[in-house]
Order: structure tokens, then sequence, then C-alpha cells
């Protein structure tokens, strides 16, 4: 039985298949060599050292036989390349230029129509063979050869202009004419249509030029087309002609996407022909229909005409139409914009056009906040305020004003938050327009829907100024009842029932007030009805007042405005008194008793009541001091110099987050002589204090 390693059965071991590397020689000698040899000069030597014998020879054909075979053996070459490798045109081309070389042509015709039959689809292949037809003058060979690749290859423009250009260089010019308008059944791009102008125009075939353009703008209906048609019309002189282009241009593209060129390019005509009022209605046409994002290059061109053949008026004009597209573009990017809406609003309103102005504003409202939060329709409202002065003042039409106001207020979402000012300004409006009832109406759809502070006090200030005090006593009422803490409201309300010499009904509403469970500002409700006592000459019931604030709160300056009131009680009558007696002394000691028992009131609260109250405590007494300077002959500073406390610096320790201590801050404390006297451990404090101020002295010395 054979063995598997037996070649001869066609197995092969690893050993049989190994591939066996040179080994690498080891390099004994590393030292550099004495003479150094460049890579360039090992590569000059070798070409020198070639043999003329080692050189392939060069065959010298001497007859026929030897011409054909080496014919012979040449074609058999390009054959067993050509079936190697089928689809290597550049085989192909060789061999092709070799039989052209030999000068046997048709075998080299048919070398290409072999290479066709592989790839008919390279352009490049057509042409190479239709120069060799051309080259050697086969005209008829040539005009099959690009019959046959224009047909195949209608697309490829480079075989159509090859073939017109051997024609025309014929002198064939109806043979050339006819392929073009085989090509132009094709449909070709704008460059085949212009090659077929120019081609008519260097025989000065104008009319056929000007009906190939015709079937050139039908096929390819845009601006640049159009545009090329009425230069040609133009350069003839045919004025008449190049406008009518130019407006059927307009007629089909004013809607196009590069609709602004063609309006450039007539205005730019009508320029050239001086028909300067042409040319700025083109201008204005044109801004007013083509989209505001793709009319930069319009507006610049507008306003280099007016500043060349405008007025004033129109060089303004110009600029505000620029402006207005800048405006444009921001407003488009971001409408929720706010204040480009306004600035240009600004902008349409001092161009007066009342128009444009209220479409900007009807544009702008449109874009209402995507959330329903206040702070978001805060900048909103007044594009609606604006609008409404502007119809008001400016254009002066009432009715679209009140529309205005109406509009907005159905479209604020009042049961989330409202605007104050809107429902002022619309009740103001109908107030300006002697319409009483509709303001009123206005108003009191505002306290059902949306009451607030400014509409209660400018409704009641509305009805004050016109006499009305039952409606101001029922807005009152409403108000209050609405915000029963607002301490404000109770105070006007009592102030307006005082102005009405309705005193105890005045009186009766501050004991209301007082009496509810909740206020805002507490202390300026009591403050207003203290000082309306006080203006009535009420001074009992200014004391019971005092008393009764004081039942409620201990603060310090209640206590001084009761010390001051008791210390200026009856002032204003006793200098009316004192033109008919100068007896008023006692009166006075009266006054001066009364305070200081108030004094001594708080003193003692401040002392046992409430002893961490240091710093309230000494600032009772600074006062009462200066009470007491006042005073004059009768004042007795003494007996509140004698409670004044002594100033200490003293240290304490922060701390930290964590609790541990991290440093010490100083801080002012007082000490007071009667704190001194009931704690005897201040006296040991004290002697401390003053040993180490001693010490302190005479360090310094």
């Amino acid at each position: 039985m054979a063995s598997e390693s037996d070649p001869s059965l066609g197995f092969l071991t690893k050993r049989d298949t190994e591939v066996k590397l040179p080994r690498s020689t080891r390099v004994k000698n590393k030292t550099p060599a004495s003479i150094q040899i460049t890579a360039e000069q090992i590569l000059r030597e070798a070409r020198e050292r070639q043999e003329p014998e080692i050189r392939p020879p060069k065959q010298k054909i001497t007859d026929s036989h030897e011409l054909a075979d080496y014919r012979l053996r040449k074609r058999k070459e390009f054959e067993d390349l050509i079936r190697r490798a089928r689809w290597n045109t550049g085989a192909w081309v060789k061999y092709a230029a070799w039989e052209e070389s030999q000068g046997d042509f048709a075998r080299a015709r048919s070398v290409w129509e072999r290479v066709l039959d592989v790839d008919y689809r390279n352009p490049t292949l057509w042409l190479k063979y239709a120069e060799l037809e051309m080259r050697h003058r086969f005209i008829n060979h040539a005009r099959n050869v690009w019959d046959r690749a224009v047909g195949l290859l209608p697309r490829v423009d480079q075989l159509w202009y090859k073939y017109i250009h051997m024609e025309e260089m014929l002198g064939n010019v109806a043979g050339a004419r006819q392929i073009f308008e085989r090509w132009m059944d094709w449909q070709p791009d704008t460059k085949g249509w212009l090659s077929y102008i120019k081609f008519e125009l260097r025989y000065n075939e104008v009319d056929r030029a000007r009906s190939i353009y015709e079937r050139f703008v039908f096929c390819h209906p845009r601006p640049s087309s159009f545009i090329k048609y009425a230069k040609f019309e133009a350069k003839r002189g045919e004025i008449a002609r190049t406008r009518a282009v130019y407006e059927r241009a307009i007629e089909l593209l004013s809607e196009d996407e590069d609709a602004e060129l063609l309006f450039v390019a007539f205005a730019e005509f009508e320029e050239w022909c001086k028909e300067t009022e042409r040319a700025r209605c083109i201008y204005k046409f044109a801004l007013d229909h083509v989209p505001k994002g793709r009319a930069e290059d319009l507006y610049k061109r507008y306003l280099a005409f007016e500043k060349q053949y405008g007025d004033k008026d129109g060089i303004e004009d110009a600029i505000i139409s620029k402006r207005r597209f800048q405006y444009e573009e921001e407003v488009r990017k971001n409408p929720l914009n706010y204040d480009s809406w306004f600035d240009y609003i600004r902008l349409e309103e001092n161009g007066g056009n009342k128009d444009m102005v209220r479409e900007v504003y009807e544009r702008a409202i449109a874009n209402v906040p995507p959330a329903e939060e206040k702070r978001y329709w805060q900048r909103y409202i007044y594009l609606w305020i604006n609008y409404a002065l502007y119809e008001e003042l400016d254009a002066q039409d009432m009715d679209r004003t009140r529309e205005v106001y109406r509009e907005c207020l159905k479209l604020i979402p009042h049961k989330k938050f409202s605007f104050a000012k809107i429902w002022l300004m619309a009740a103001q409006f109908e107030i300006r327009q002697r319409n009483i009832k509709s303001a009123r109406q206005i108003l009191g759809n505002a306290i059902g829907m949306a009451p607030k502070d400014k509409i209660f006090k400018k409704y009641i200030e509305i009805e004050l100024q016109l006499g009305n005090v039952s409606r101001c006593r029922i807005l009152y009422e409403k108000y209050l009842e609405w915000a029963p803490a607002n301490c404000y409201a109770w105070c006007k309300y009592a102030e307006f029932e005082r102005t009405l010499n309705e005193t105890e009904r005045a009186r009766a509403l501050f004991e209301l007030a007082i009496a509810q469970p909740a206020l805002d500002m507490p202390e300026l409700l009591w403050k207003a009805y203290i000082d309306f006592e006080i203006a009535e000459g009420e001074f009992e019931r200014t004391r019971q007042l005092y008393d009764r604030l004081l039942d409620r709160t201990k603060h310090l300056k209640v206590w001084i405005s009761y010390a001051k009131f008791e210390a200026s009680a009856g002032i204003e009558d006793e200098d009316m008194d004192k033109e008919k007696n100068d007896d008023n002394e006692e009166q006075h000691r009266e006054r001066i008793k009364r305070c200081r028992v108030v004094f001594e009131r708080a003193f003692d609260y401040f002392r046992t009541g409430a002893p961490e109250l240091k710093e309230e405590r000494a600032m009772l007494l600074e006062e009462w001091l200066n009470l007491e300077s006042s005073f004059g002959n009768l004042g007795d500073i003494s007996v509140v110099q004698s409670k004044l406390p002594r100033k200490v610096k003293r240290k304490r320790p922060i701390s930290s987050e964590d609790g541990t201590p991290a440093a010490f801050e100083e801080y002012i404390d007082y000490i007071f002589p009667d704190d001194v006297a009931l704690a005897p451990n201040m006296k040991l404090l004290e002697a401390a204090y003053k040993w180490k101020k001693q010490k302190i002295d005479a360090d310094e010395d």
C-alpha cells in the first residue's frame, strides 16, 4: 500500500511545502569601513558594470519574413495578454495603437470594435477610436463611430462636442446643426444649449439663436436662463424684447428660490436704460414678494440704488427696508423674542404705514407664550398694551382700541394669573371715552375674576372722584372681604370715613381691624388708630390703646412712642391757651410725670421680664435721658444717669457646622448698676475688670 507521503500520488508533506529561507549571516566585524559607499554609488556602478552581451539584444529586421515573424509574435503576445485580462482596456488600447503604428488600419479598427464590445460605456474608448479615424482622414468611418457613440451614450456631452467640432472643421455647417438638433432632443444642461447658441452666432444666425433661446428657457425655466436670454437681446439693442423677456420671467418665476437674481438683473437693466422710476418700482415689488430670508443682496442693491438716484426720503425708505430685513431674520429665528418684536414695531411706527404696523402687531401677539406662567407673560403683555395705545393715540381708531383690550382680556388665563395694569388701562380708556358704565363693568369683572390691590384702589379712587360715597363703601367692604388681613385697606377705609366726619364709623372700623386674628402689618394699623385718636383729642382713649397694645407686645418702640405721647399730649392746646394765660407749668409737670411713669414701667419690664435684652434696655435709657434733657429746668437727668450701664468688650466662641469651636468674636456687653447690686459675684468681675484696666494703663505708660 502506497504511503500518503509519496509525491507521485499527489500528497505533499509539510517538509515538501516548507519554504527554506537563507540563514542570516552573522556580522563578525561591526567596525565602520574605512571607505563609505552610498546607495546611489552602488546603483551607478551596477549600471556601469553591465556588459553588452548581458543586455537584451535589439532585433534588427532585414527582410519581410523576419518582419512577418515579428508581427506574428507581437500579435500573439497582445492576444495572450487580452485573453488573460479581457477587461484591461489599457492592453486593448496598446494593441490598437501598435496595429496603427504598423499601418494595418483594418486590424486596428478590428481591435477597437472588439474592445467596444467589452466596454462600450467607456467614452474614452469612443474618443480614441474616432480620433484614429480622423487622424487618417477616414471621415465616413469617423462619422459612423460618432453616430454610434452618441446613440449609445447620449448623456456624455464630450462626444457631442467632438462630433460637432469635426463637422464644423470640415465646413459642414448644416451637418453640425443637425447634430445639435439631435443633441437638443435629449434636453441637455445649460452648457449644451449655450454652445448651440454660440454656434449659430458664429455664423450670424441671430434669428436662429433667438429661437434656440426660446426653446432653452422652456426646457430650463430658471432665472439664470431668462437672464442670459435678456442679456442676449440687450446686447443687440432690443430694449422692448429684453423688457418682455424679464416681464415673462417675473410672471413665471416670482416665487422661485433664485427670484432675487432675476429682480436685480431686471432693475439693473432699467437703470442702464436710464429708467430709474421703473427700477425703483421693480426693487419695491421685489422686496414685497421675495421672502425676507433670501433678500439680503436685494436690500443692499436697493440701498445702493437709492443712494445714487434717490432723494432723502428714498434713502430713508431703503434703510428702513434693510433694517426690516434684519428684524425679520431675528423674529424668524426666535419668534418668542419679544424684544425683537418691540424693535420691529418701533421701526414700522416710525415709517408711518398703519397697515404695516398693524400687520406686525398682529404677527407679534400671535406668538403666545408656551407655558401659562406669569413670568413668561410679563414681557408679552406689553405687546398688547403698546398695540392698544397705538390704536388710540396714533391711529385714532377707538373701536379697534376697544377690540384690542377685549381680546387681550379674553386671552389671559385669569384663573392662574392676571395683570391689573391691563384691566385698569381698559377701564381708563372707557372713562376717557366718557363711558362710565363700561368702565365700571370692566372693573367689576376684574374684581370678580382676578381681584388685586391695585384694582380695588383705582376703582375706589374713581368712584371717590365721582362723589359716589355709597359705592366707595361697597368697594371697601368687598376689598376687606377679599383681604381681611390687609392693614392698608382698613386704614384707608377708616380715613375715608373720617374725611366724611363719620368719627364713630371710623373708630368702629379700627376696632374691627385690630380684632382680626391675622394682620399683614399690625404696627401700621395700631399707629393709624393711635394717630386718629390723638387727632380727635381723645387722650384717654389713646392711653387705653397704648395699654392694649402693650398687652400684645412689649416692643421697645411701643414704650418709646407711649412715653413721647405722654410728654407731648395737649401741647397744641397749651400753645393756644398761652395767649390767654401763662399758668400751665402744672400741666407740664403732669405730662413729665406721666412720661416718667411710662419709662419706669418699661425699664422694670426689661430688667425683670426680659433681662437678656440688655441692648434694648440701654437704648430705652438713652431715649429717656434725651427727653429729660429736653424738659429743661423741669427735667431730672440724674434719675437716668444712675441707671446707665457700662459698656464692656468681651469675647465668645464661634462654633463650626459640626459643633466644634472654630474662633472667637468680640461683642459689646452692658453692665447695669442694678444688676451688679443684685448679683454679688459681679463685684468680683468688676474688680477684675478694674485691675486689668490698670495693668493696661501701666503698660502703656
